[in-house]
């Protein structure tokens, strides 16, 4: 298992702590350049929003990952950049207007057991 494989696992372990819904994480490595996997959840209010954003980013650095939050502030949609995988925290509003699965339809699902 790679490094990028390791902290998308400890990322979505950490969504599902925290209750996080609908979680998908699509793998986007030969299709973009951005990332090797998005993660894309979302939870039902602002303080649901923040605490799964929270561990995601406490987890990714007890792994040593370099972490870039964005939209901590409104908690809509919180950006999670580590590097080889990106976390999309939406609060469950947002989700459907952006539809990240839908613009990168061409990624495989990663599935977990």
């Amino acid at each position: 298992m790679g490094v990028s494989d390791k902290l998308l696992h400890a990322v979505v372990d950490a969504a599902e702590e925290k209750k996080a819904h609908e979680i998908v994480a699509l793998n986007l490595q030969g299709i973009s350049l951005v990332a090797d996997y998005f993660l894309i959840c979302h939870g039902n209010s602002d303080t649901q929003v923040l605490a799964i954003a929270t561990e995601i980013r406490k987890r990714a650095e007890q792994l040593g990952a370099r972490v870039r939050l964005e939209g901590m502030d409104t908690a809509r949609w919180v950006l999670i950049d580590m590097g080889d995988v990106v976390a999309h925290v939406f609060h469950r509003d947002e989700r459907e207007y952006y539809s990240l699965e839908r613009l990168w339809s061409d990624a495989k699902a990663v599935e977990f057991a």
